[in-house]
């Protein structure tokens, strides 16, 4: 039989798209610049190219100025104010009150034997030894009154929010339907700053401690919440099946097995919310916390940098201790024999018998003898410095020239620039960054917060802060990446840098614009300066850890090549390091943008210096529209630098 050959006809092929489109962030900045086409006429037609058009802007000053009146007029008669806010005061008032009759009574040695004792019997003899020099120090700087106020109002806040946080934590835990819906909600809350909080707590329930340990509670409560939820979602499943089989009710598993097995995560979830309730209730003192804070922001209005010193001294040995504590129970280390020798009954008697000794010789005050007065000296150290170093010193000129060169080559150009840029390229600009690194959600997201912040009418402050935080931020990456890449290479360095960068990562905000003060005067740069030295230790320790996170088998492959330690560490880890170094850039911009804000106390102006304003002049509305318009920057600040998951980017 004859075969038939046949013959198959040449299919017609695709032509390959150009090299360049193969990328993902080339095909997004094309179908942007598209976007941008259509747009950008229509746009520049309608409204112009200048700053934001006020016809896209809505004045808010007038229905937030009816609302706060209202809230006034009502506080007293309103029933929601007498019935439900009002109740919820008066707890506040009397729960801090308390406490602080409480330290009171047990007078300061009472305190001092049994937060030595306390921390001995949880972190060992050093530990201990190390609080009771804290709580003596702070009685020797004459603050100890102060610091009682401070631990009182700390230690409701601190109750309240690990409530707070460890319900919500326990419903995200146990609820994935709640875990997706408390998500984007406890994100966003974490990347605000803490002066964003104040105002919304001011206008319900006015000046005064009340607003101060709620704004505390907002703000500490979402790492408990977090860490909680955590904890119980990353339970041994084998455990929690092995404790199912043997007939347990839900309510069993979660008491015996669940929640004992996430006791590392809600003891570091207390932990951070013990540091981030300090550092709140510091900064509370502008809307009447009193305590130490209240001392420092006082001293900081009359440029006292000897009465802010002598204050913000205190601040940080309290972070230190309370740090340190807290992390020593979560490890569950210790002195061993300090642990079988002070059990906490026996601890509890100790510290009881000493404060009552010091009650029956009537002792409970500091001796005012006893007091070391450091105020006068300091200023006397700052007089000398603004004579001598301020400016003239030669070759190097001086920190007062060093402000100067920074604002008038850095700061002003950042400034001038965006503040030149038309509206519509602001926002494609926001909208490239966002949708590069992320998706079109976030991107989208991203641009929405900027336009918010044009639509509340304060354009050109926002940009000023922008300007400021940028400038920041390129300080704080040069030095901290540098810093990480030493601490990474060199162990020596790591070791040496590694106590420093603990002690300056416990430090509440308001207590870096102290040293800034004294150093620079109050301006722009201070506040920069405040906000880099705030940021520079997350950046420096999230460098150092992810290049050494970096695969040993590439390093040994590159090494194995001839490749010099130069060319291993630009062309292995760095790039093996990138989602490392894009959440390096990400901290840094949150916490950059937070001290930014605060640097409005000292001279920083933009949207800082109109909350202030708006809390010390009880102008609610400028300060509401100014703090709405920080959370939209910190919003956007957040999308535009914040890495997203590859298998997330598919949907972009």
């Amino acid at each position: 039989m004859a075969t038939v050959s046949t013959t198959t006809a040449p299919t017609a092929t695709r032509p390959a798209p150009p090299a360049v489109l193969r990328r993902p962030a080339a095909r997004k900045l094309l179908a942007l610049a598209v976007v941008a086409a259509v747009l950008v006429p229509l746009a520049h037609g309608s409204f112009g190219s200048g700053a934001w058009p006020h016809a896209l802007t809505v004045d808010f000053s007038k229905p937030l100025a009816d609302a706060s009146g209202w809230v006034v007029d009502h506080r007293d008669t309103h029933p929601v104010f007498l019935y439900f806010f009002g109740y919820i005061s008066n707890g506040v008032v009397l729960g801090v009150r308390a406490v602080y009759l409480a330290l009171l009574a047990l007078g300061w040695a009472g305190v001092t034997a049994l937060g030595g004792l306390a921390a001995w019997r949880l972190g060992g003899v050093r530990l201990g030894l190390g609080t009771a020099a804290a709580f003596l120090a702070c009685g020797a700087l004459g603050m100890w009154v102060p610091t009682m106020q401070t631990l009182a109002l700390m230690t409701v806040a601190v109750l309240a929010s690990v409530a707070v946080g460890a319900l919500l934590g326990l419903g995200a835990g146990l609820s994935d339907r709640l875990d997706r819906a408390l998500r984007p909600v406890l994100d966003t809350m974490q990347v605000l700053p803490a002066f964003a909080y104040l105002l919304p707590v001011v206008l319900v329930f006015g000046i005064g401690v009340p607003a101060a340990v709620l704004a505390t509670v907002v703000y500490a409560a979402p790492p408990m919440a977090r860490l909680t939820a955590l904890g119980l979602r990353g339970a041994d499943p084998e455990v929690l099946e092995a404790v199912e089989s043997l007939g347990s009710t839900p309510r069993q598993r979660l008491l015996t097995a669940r929640i004992p097995l996430a006791r590392k995560e809600l003891l570091l979830g207390l932990n951070q919310t013990i540091m981030m309730a300090l550092s709140m209730a510091v900064i509370a003192s502008v809307i009447g916390a009193g305590g130490l804070g209240d001392r420092v922001y006082q001293a900081l209005a009359s440029v006292d940098v000897g009465a802010a010193l002598a204050a913000g001294i205190p601040i940080v040995l309290l972070a230190v201790v309370l740090d340190r504590v807290t992390a020593a129970a979560g490890r569950g280390a210790g002195d061993p024999d300090a642990a079988r020798s002070v059990g906490w009954p026996y601890a509890l008697a100790a510290g009881a018998a000493v404060a009552l000794a010091a009650r029956l010789l009537g002792r409970l005050d500091w001796p005012a003898g006893w007091t070391l007065e450091i105020a006068a000296p300091v200023n006397r150290a700052v007089d000398w410095m603004t004579a001598h170093l301020y400016s003239g010193v030669p070759v190097v000129g001086g920190t007062a020239d060093w402000a100067g060169h920074f604002t008038t080559w850095m700061l002003d150009p950042v400034r001038s620039g965006l503040q030149w840029l038309p509206w519509w390229s602001v926002l494609l600009i926001v909208a490239a960054l966002a949708w590069l690194i992320g998706t079109w959600r976030t991107a989208l997201t991203a641009v929405l917060a900027m336009a918010a912040i044009g639509a509340l009418g304060v354009w050109q402050p926002a940009l000023d802060t922008l300007s400021q935080v940028l400038a920041a931020v390129a300080v704080t990456l040069v030095l901290g990446v540098a810093t990480g890449i030493a601490a990474a290479r060199d162990g020596r360095v790591e070791r040496v840098l590694r106590p420093v960068l603990d002690v300056f990562q416990t430090m509440p905000q308001f207590v870096y614009l102290i040293p800034v003060v004294a150093l620079f005067g109050v301006g722009r740069a201070p506040a920069v300066a405040a906000a880099v030295v705030y940021a520079l230790p997350a950046v420096v320790r999230i460098t150092a850890q992810g290049l050494r996170q970096v695969d040993p088998a590439a390093m040994e492959s590159a090494r194995s090549l001839g490749a010099t330690g130069r060319q291993q560490l630009w062309q292995v880890q760095l790039p093996l390091a990138r989602r490392s170094l894009l959440l390096a850039v990400n901290q840094g911009v949150v916490l950059v943008l937070a001290v930014v804000i605060i640097g409005g106390l000292v001279g920083g102006g933009a949207l800082g210096y109109d909350v202030a304003f708006g809390l010390a002049q009880g102008d609610l509305a400028t300060g509401l529209v100014a703090g709405a318009a920080i959370v939209c920057l910190g919003l956007m600040l957040d999308r535009v630098t914040q890495p997203v998951d590859r298998n997330a980017k598919k949907g972009a």
